[in-house]
């Protein structure tokens, strides 16, 4: 009876190794998608997930709104690389023009004083995409992530299953097992 208990267990040890090994693979991309996903989620604060957003500031002689035709303004824009970027400009007030670029970079002129400022708006490489993903809404990628989700609970399963003894739920892997479940529990109870 012992020896078949014991058969049973190592089949079901090594059934849990195969589907944790596949299962690992087929979705390393999107684990290391939604990963690096949340690690720039978690310090969106300190940076935007989709855009490189820099601003110059500038300064060039004063002069009256009349002297900045679309020449005029593409001339501003040069030292920017922006020139092939611009779509318009027009006056809010007397004193201040606002320079509209594809892209979403502006530039802001204030013509008494001649201070400028040029905010470059810049799609983030990668990252950007990754973030798109994460919230993505499209029904296949909602089906393929309930798929994914579903996945890390086998995951994980089958991963407290593979191994036995001290290195098994009995043992250290028991262990981590409370510690990790305690981490986030005492994070719900303390904030």
């Amino acid at each position: 009876m012992n020896s078949n208990r014991n058969t049973l267990g190592n089949k079901i040890r090594q059934w849990s190794r195969t589907l944790h090994r596949d299962l690992s693979f087929f979705f390393a991309g999107v684990i290391v998608v939604y990963a690096l996903s949340g690690l720039v989620l978690n310090h969106r604060r300190s940076m935007d997930p989709n855009y490189i957003i820099e601003v110059h500031r500038f300064n060039v002689p004063s002069e009256p709104k009349e002297a900045f035709d679309r020449a005029r303004v593409i001339t501003l824009l040069e030292p920017y690389r922006e020139t092939e970027n611009y779509t318009r400009h027009y006056f809010p007030t007397d004193s201040t023009m606002k320079v509209f670029l594809k892209g979403g970079s502006s530039m802001e002129l204030n013509l008494t004083s001649g201070a400028g400022v040029y905010e470059s708006v810049r799609k983030r490489p990668i990252i950007s995409s990754f973030h798109k993903l994460h919230f993505n809404t499209n029904r296949w990628w909602i089906l393929f992530s309930d798929a994914f989700a579903i996945s890390l609970i086998i995951i994980t399963l089958t991963g407290m299953i593979m191994n036995k003894g001290k290195r098994g739920l009995r043992g250290r892997g028991g262990i981590e097992l409370m510690v990790g479940i305690l981490i986030p529990l005492l994070f719900l109870w303390l904030v």
